[in-house]
């Protein structure tokens, strides 16, 4: 319920962000351009605060539904204007001038996904080094000569200090059809290589799963001995008698040689009475284990309040990173990554549109960017305020869909206007709209149904 309670929190805060700043890019151009505002609205439905300020008495409103918002401007074909506030109507302003008030609100998104960025990079944002560990068997980073140790220093001409910006670089690289991809690694005995990592676009984006597993490359962790760290108080660890310091051995006759291993059993032992051996000061003994049930959004397991403390040190030390930039290269770093994940997801779009990619593995709904939200929130602000940006790129290209009742739907419109010198009729703005929201429903049912089945058990 808290894991629930924090992403509905933390995904009405950023959209609730994104769409004043959407909205805000339309206002404020539209103020540049001589339109009268009547009304911003941060929201839909019955409006929950309101005030009236300004020389236009512009009605500033936060509406019930948080799922959007809007600006209403002065427009004839919306109302009666009064004659001497007819050059003020937007219906009345060049075709250039609505253009650019339409425009502005996706190109705020984009704005504040560079500023964001630009934060994050002075703060600085904490990562996981790219190591590898060995690669998988019959995989692509077999075939490239890959090996465990391997430190991903560059992809192509991208700089690549955590595992997030290698992921944009590859999936860059798959979006964009390359036969190979040129990785920089650092061995573990400090020498610089180049290996050439062969990816096949079709075959990786045909399925759903880990685009980075599929090409064999795995993410080194620690591995850590079955020994007690520290015992949560109340817990079947302490009711069972474990102590810190005790080193299992097996559990119910079945070797334990990892912490991992010990993991998985008592995960897939909820409610289950375990015999364990175990080591304590070296003498052997055995204790009888039943772990708890814990419920997760995605179902259930086993559960015993214990820790390890053995990996935290090495993490600190090998694995964890902290990318941070002086403000004129955290600046240029912002531009880029805003520029590179643009540019990733119209490569996207494009292959959806091709048929290389399936509609159902690029596209994710409310419920999954809910998640995301509350996932990325509890890792840190710093990682929340990366998924803002992510999230503002994706609703600034969004919007620019050729999609009546989108900003791109108008633009479309303005574009015919500018070449046959005419409006497009109120009629076929009529059934554009009517088309527009058909589309949409259609694929906000879709996006649903997918975050459905995302989160059910399989």
């Amino acid at each position: 319920m808290q894991s629930f309670l924090l992403s509905v929190v933390s995904f009405i805060l950023a959209i609730g962000i994104l769409v004043t700043v959407h909205e805000f890019g339309h206002y404020w151009v539209a103020r540049k351009m001589g339109v009268k505002v009547l009304r911003f609205s941060v929201g839909f439905g019955k409006p929950l605060w309101k005030k009236i300020a300004g020389e236009d008495a512009t009605e500033y409103v936060l509406a019930a539904i948080p799922l959007g918002g809007y600006v209403k401007m002065l427009d004839e074909r919306e109302g009666d204007v009064p004659p001497d506030e007819l050059d003020r109507a937007f219906n009345r302003k060049s075709v250039w001038a609505r253009s650019a008030i339409v425009l502005a609100g996706p190109l705020a998104n984009l704005i504040l996904a560079v500023l964001v960025y630009w934060v994050v990079f002075i703060v600085g944002i904490t990562g996981i080094a790219p190591i590898l560990s060995a690669p998988l068997a019959n995989t692509p980073a077999v075939e490239a000569g890959f090996t465990e140790g391997d430190k991903i220093t560059r992809i192509g001409g991208m700089h690549t200090p955590t595992w997030d910006t290698a992921f944009v670089a590859i999936l860059d690289g798959i979006v964009e059809s390359r036969e190979t991809l040129e990785i920089t690694v650092l061995t573990e005995s400090g020498s610089e290589v180049t290996r050439s990592l062969p990816i096949d676009s079709r075959e990786l984006l045909a399925d759903q799963g880990d685009l980075i597993g599929k090409l064999g490359l795995q993410r080194w962790w620690p591995t850590v001995d079955p020994v007690i760290g520290g015992i949560v108080p109340g817990g079947a660890a302490e009711a069972a008698g474990l102590l810190p310091g005790d080193r299992v051995v097996r559990s119910d006759g079945q070797l334990v040689q990892t912490w991992t291993d010990w993991v998985h059993i008592i995960r897939d032992s909820p409610e289950k009475t375990l015999q364990i051996e175990l080591l304590r000061d070296a003498s052997p003994m055995t204790i009888a284990l039943t772990p708890a049930l814990k419920q997760l959004d995605n179902g259930t397991i086993g559960f015993i309040g214990a820790r390890e403390t053995q990996s935290q040190q090495l993490i600190d030390e090998k694995l964890r990173t902290v990318e941070r930039y002086s403000p004129g290269v955290a600046f240029g770093k912002a531009v880029q990554r805003t520029g590179k994940m643009i540019s990733v997801s119209l490569g996207m779009i494009g292959k959806l549109f091709t048929g290389e990619a399936s509609l159902k593995n690029t596209v994710s709904g409310p419920i999954s960017i809910a998640q995301f939200a509350g996932q990325s929130v509890s890792v840190g602000v710093d990682h929340y305020l990366n998924f803002i940006a992510l999230v503002s790129i994706s609703l600034g290209i969004f919007n620019l869909f050729p999609v009546p009742m989108l900003d791109g739907g108008h633009l479309v419109y303005f574009a015919v206007e500018a070449v046959t010198g005419k409006p497009v009729s109120e009629q076929i703005q009529i059934y554009g709209q009517q088309i527009g929201l058909l589309l949409l429903a259609g694929l906000m049912t879709f996006v649903f149904y997918q975050d459905i089945l995302r989160i059910l058990p399989s």
